[in-house]
């Protein structure tokens, strides 16, 4: 039976999870290895329809960080508990890591008492607006799918790793990537879909500022948003019309217009934020100095944008051929290539 909700039953994780998996069998090998590349979103995920499968009130679109990502592989473990490690470092089952990594194993174990080892070595800051928990969960979904040999596609791993984290179902491909939102209860139609447009000259600069836990998470500052927030009511109409626009620029690879779009979604979205009561700000003085360096330099002349996740950190965007100067602008910057 799911869980009930407005006098009628409704989808569990484990039940979605299940419904993949179900009838594939126990592990064909004795460790599952994946990697998944962490996303920065384009035009933004803020908001959930249903907070158990994840489901987001608005579709959103990312580009992928290339090699910047999640490396797990998981194996049976002897118990009689989990037990998880973060680049190379063993974590307290009590910890945040730990937790969400179990619960998340919850909805595949065969039998009550099985327990699993997960090794996870994250390229991107964890917690700290990098999108490490997509990353993450996208590479245990991968890990899983090795580990029992359940040859899955990527539309259901996509659906997998969302359960785990919402962004996570953007981390299962390269380049541009939208997740549509869905409208059945049950999540199935709600998954990652990459887009066919390639972008080579396309550039994105990832500044870390603080690389600090941040200090509301993304999905109790996503609660408290849809909760309080008078003006969140705008945020789907706003979100529609900014994919649009685009996947527009993307399709006719109109670097101003793809930056107009992002750095105004960002923009919106830390607006909602700061609406939220209480008020959630996560930019630090040294974000706004960084806006105001961007802000400044493309009044010069310099085609150059940036985005903001749920963090303080600041995402640049801009192409090959302006690569020497972003990086006289901001020195520390870790230049990626999503294609290539």
């Amino acid at each position: 039976r799911g869980r009930e909700g407005g006098g009628e039953a409704v989808t569990t994780a484990r039940e979605v999870a299940q419904r993949i998996v179900s009838g594939r069998g126990l592990p064909e090998e004795t460790a599952g290895r994946g990697r998944a590349p962490a996303n920065i979103a384009l035009v933004k995920y803020w908001g959930k329809r249903d907070e158990e499968l994840n489901l987001p009130v608005t579709g959103s679109l990312s580009i992928s960080l290339g090699p910047l990502g999640s490396e797990v592989e998981v194996s049976p473990a002897e118990g009689p508990h989990d037990a998880i490690w973060l680049n190379s470092a063993p974590q307290p089952l009590t910890g945040v890591f730990a937790r969400r990594a179990s619960a998340y194993l919850d909805l595949f174990r065969p039998a009550p008492g099985y327990w699993y080892e997960v090794k996870a070595r994250n390229t991107v800051p964890t917690a700290a607006g990098f999108a490490s928990s997509a990353s993450g969960f996208a590479a245990m979904a991968r890990a899983l799918d090795d580990l029992y040999g359940w040859g899955l596609s990527i539309r259901e791993l996509s659906v997998l790793a969302r359960l785990g984290s919402g962004s996570a179902a953007r981390s299962l491909q390269d380049g541009f990537v939208e997740w549509h939102a869905g409208s059945a209860p049950d999540g199935m139609d709600s998954y990652g879909e990459r887009l066919p447009a390639e972008w080579p000259e396309l550039r994105m600069g990832a500044v870390v500022l603080c690389a600090a836990e941040k200090p509301v998470g993304s999905r109790e500052g996503m609660k408290r948003s849809v909760e309080t927030c008078e003006f969140y009511r705008e945020w789907p109409g706003r979100v529609a019309a900014d994919l649009a626009a685009l996947k527009d620029a993307i399709a006719r690879k109109d670097m101003a217009a793809l930056g107009t779009v992002t750095e105004g979604n960002a923009l919106a979205m830390h607006a909602l934020m700061a609406a939220t009561r209480p008020p959630i700000v996560y930019a630090l003085p040294e974000t706004v100095a960084a806006m105001r360096t961007v802000w400044a330099a493309r009044q010069e002349g310099l085609p150059l944008w940036f985005t903001m996740d749920a963090g303080p950190n600041v995402k640049l965007l801009f192409e090959a051929k302006d690569e020497a100067r972003v990086r006289g602008l901001f020195p520390e910057v870790q230049v990626v290539a999503p294609f290539g």
